[in-house]
Parts: C-alpha cells; structure tokens; sequence
C-alpha cells in the first residue's frame, strides 16, 4: 500500500513539472502587461497566482521538512535554497515581480519536489504532520493526506490560469494527467 502511495506522489510530482512548464510557455505569448492584467480571479491575475503557488508550495514543503524532523528523517532535496521564503510572506505575497525570476523558482521548485518524492523513504507517508495553518489553527493528520493536498491545490490554482490564458485568447492544449504517460 505504501509504494502504491509513494508511486501516485511520484507520477503527481512528473506531472506537477511536465504541466508547469507547458503553463509557463503558454504564459510567454503574453507581454507582461497581459500576465498582471487584473482578471477578476482569486488572486486577480495570472501573475499573481503563479506567484500564490510559489508561496503556498514553499510553505507546504517547510512543514513536509519539519514533518521529516519531526520524525527523524531528513530528505536532502528540499534545501534551505529552495525554501527561502522571506520572513512575514503571506499567501497573497508577490516574490517575484520579474517574470524571468518567477520562472526560474518555479523549475526549482519542481526539481525539488520530484527530488523530494524520490527519495522519500518507506514508512515516511504514515508520519503524523502537526503544524498550525495560516491562521494559527493548529493540525495534525497522516503526512500522506497533507501531501494529497498539496498536490490538488497546485491543480486547483493551475486550472484558474488555463481559464484566464483561454479568456486572454492563449491556448495550452491538453493539461490532462493520462497525456503525460
């Protein structure tokens, strides 16, 4: 059952780079005006949930790392330079104002999570994760689920973006997780 758990966190994790990078190619037959146009979406535009992504994973793999300590386990992947969320970063903050640099931590994102994935460990899924939510609301449930979440949320917030690159006349093409294999 476990493998099973880590195989589907592994393909998620292929899928997450794979669907990532057709996203942000899609996202440069816009000029950077069009990316930051206000949308009316969540976080009003594209470029501004790109950015919530970046947040919300960074903060997400912070509390998967101390889940890890938690528990002694340490995974090398997910390096303080990966993680280097400043002090204070809400989840509507923008990290990256430039589009090239917003890239750029995105690839180093999904490097590190498919890193991360790979080499979790047996019995790593089944670790109780204890944090406090944005709010201070404190947690704890399997790892396994808090990783399931993860996992959605990217979907949720990239669905958001195919909706506003297709309304700004861009078309990704297929973002279905069966065209990947």
């Amino acid at each position: 059952m476990a493998l099973a758990f880590l195989d589907n966190f592994r393909l998620l994790a292929r899928y997450n780079r794979w669907i990532n990078q057709r996203l942000y190619d899609a996202c440069e037959a816009l000029s950077d005006e069009e990316r930051k146009r206000e949308r009316g979406a969540f976080f009003g535009s594209i470029h501004r949930t790109l950015n919530h992504l970046v947040v919300a994973d960074q903060i997400w793999l912070r509390r998967f790392v101390q889940c890890g300590l938690d528990n002694g386990a340490t995974l090398a992947s997910l390096s303080a330079s990966v993680l280097d969320l400043p002090a204070g970063s809400r989840l509507d903050t923008v990290l990256f104002d430039d589009w090239p640099a917003l890239r750029v931590k995105r690839e180093q994102l999904d490097a590190a999570i498919e890193a991360w994935v790979a080499e979790m460990p047996d019995g790593h899924l089944q670790f109780t994760m204890r944090y406090g939510n944005s709010k201070g609301v404190q947690r704890a449930h399997p790892l396994w689920q808090a990783i399931s979440h993860f996992f959605n949320h990217q979907t949720h917030h990239r669905a958001q973006v195919t909706t506003l690159l297709t309304q700004a006349g861009v078309d990704i093409g297929v973002t279905d997780l069966i065209a990947l294999l």
